[in-house]
């Protein structure tokens, strides 16, 4: 018992001496937060918000526009494992302030673009710097400075913040469109960036020392650093054969799948989740609000997740929570017929909108420790990614395919409808035909036949 004392006392001492000492770990945390938050707000959401502005000024429609931010995901996605690699051995201070100098001049390159080829050109260069300083590299930041029992608090209270970058930056890009144009947003946004994200990144950021590295290490890695040999994190044979062990680990491939699929679904759900809701008959309003109770919901279920993680296996709490989410999505298609139905389902699935986010990392530290955590984790975003990239694409194909007719049979069914109703005598529609996009009044039963043929 002597021998397995002695290192938990030595390590609660260090932790102790660590925060009398002004541990530098939470300042990271805050200053990565800050940096996540307005990252996101600027690099990823602004671009919903300029779509039709853009298409407008550009001359080209909002699908071929919507081509180029796929490919800034698609340059995010071939970046991750490069990044990671660089994470693993220099950290990431030098990474990220690079990172945003680059985002900030294409920002400001965004504005100026006259072409469709610009603009991909642009958003292609823009998504390599998604790479360099969104979320998986704030993660592998956070996770090189704490320990399992402080790691996942660190990492909720990052993204807790992060989540409400679309809650501020959607209102504010569309303010600064409406007061001036997309052009002169784009600027005003590239300069708010820069002058945040860079001196936080420049200033704050770090690497570890060999104490705090070894502390957050668990495993084979701790044991390796206890034992006098050099720090892992500074040796490549050490990181590369935690690699090769995690490829060579079923249970990564296990939540690789899962995670994908995750992404796949939490991806098309964001796109087409409004026009699904519309095409059930319901309001654009209450569509646009249903759906906004994904990003609720996702701030709901991590808080959920760091809760009930205290007493429940993590692989469990992740397994329950996919397991609602898919139910939810099965029975969407029935419930969305009532608003109450459609309000409870998107609840249900929003539950684990955030959950990938807090749990991925956590579940990749834990198994396979720190040393390689960035290798890792970017092999398992670059799949993440491309389907988060692909799938609304897929899924808008495959409607097409077994959601109904097309649109010439469709046409073709409702004039002959029309002629049938010529040709019935007199009454309500005798010699007009009824407009295809407004519904006819009369009786509740009228108006539900007129739902069922438009369909």
């Amino acid at each position: 018992m002597a021998g397995t004392d002695l290192p938990r006392t030595g390590r609660r001492s260090r932790l102790r001496a660590g925060r009398r000492s002004g541990f530098p770990g939470w300042r990271i945390v805050a200053a990565l937060a800050v940096t996540q938050t307005v990252g996101y707000g600027t690099l990823y959401y602004a671009f919903a918000v300029l779509l039709h502005p853009m298409a407008a000024s550009l001359d080209a429609s909002t699908t071929v526009l919507t081509g180029a931010f796929t490919s800034a995901l698609l340059g995010w996605a071939v970046l991750a494992v490069p990044v990671g690699r660089w994470l693993d051995r220099y950290g990431g201070r030098g990474l990220m302030t690079v990172g945003s100098l680059l985002a900030t001049g294409l920002l400001v390159a965004w504005s100026q673009v006259r072409t469709v080829a610009q603009l991909y050109l642009v958003l292609i260069g823009l998504g390599l710097t998604m790479a360099m300083v969104l979320y998986e590299a704030a993660t592998a930041v956070i996770i090189s400075w704490f320990d399992p029992a402080r790691r996942s608090r660190a990492l909720l209270g990052m993204i807790l913040v992060a989540g409400f970058a679309s809650t501020i930056f959607l209102p504010l890009t569309g303010q600064l469109v409406a007061r001036y144009d997309w052009r002169t947003a784009l600027l005003v946004l590239a300069g708010g960036y820069g002058l945040v994200a860079v001196p936080l990144h420049a200033l704050v950021l770090r690497r570890p020392s060999r104490s705090a590295a070894t502390s957050a290490e668990s495993g084979a890695s701790a044991l390796a650093a206890s034992a006098g040999d050099p720090t892992p994190r500074d040796d490549p044979a050490v990181r590369a054969a935690v690699v090769r062990a995690a490829l060579r680990d079923g249970r990564f491939w296990c939540l690789a799948v899962a995670f994908v699929a995750h992404s796949g679904a939490m991806s098309t759900m964001t796109v087409h989740l409004v026009g699904f809701l519309v095409e059930r008959g319901h309001p654009a309003t209450f569509a646009a609000t249903v759906a906004g109770l994904l990003g609720v919901m996702s701030v709901t279920g991590r808080l959920l997740l760091a809760a009930a993680q205290r007493g429940v296996r993590l692989t469990t709490l992740v397994a329950a929570v996919f397991g609602i989410q898919a139910a939810a999505a099965f029975c969407l298609p029935l419930a969305a017929a009532t608003r109450v139905g459609a309000a409870l389902a998107v609840t249900a699935f929003g539950l684990g909108f955030g959950v990938a986010s807090l749990a991925a990392p956590a579940l990749l530290a834990d198994r396979y420790g720190t040393v390689a955590y960035g290798s890792v984790a970017g092999l398992l975003a670059t799949p993440v990614t491309l389907v988060r990239a692909v799938a609304p694409l897929g899924a808008a194909g495959l409607l097409q395919v077994v959601g109904g007719l097309p649109a010439d049979a469709r046409h073709g069914r409702r004039r002959l409808l029309c002629r049938r109703r010529r040709n019935s005598g007199p009454g309500r529609y005798a010699g007009t035909a009824v407009p295809s996009g407004t519904p006819p009044v009369g009786t509740p039963l009228r108006r539900r036949y007129w739902k069922l043929i438009n369909w």
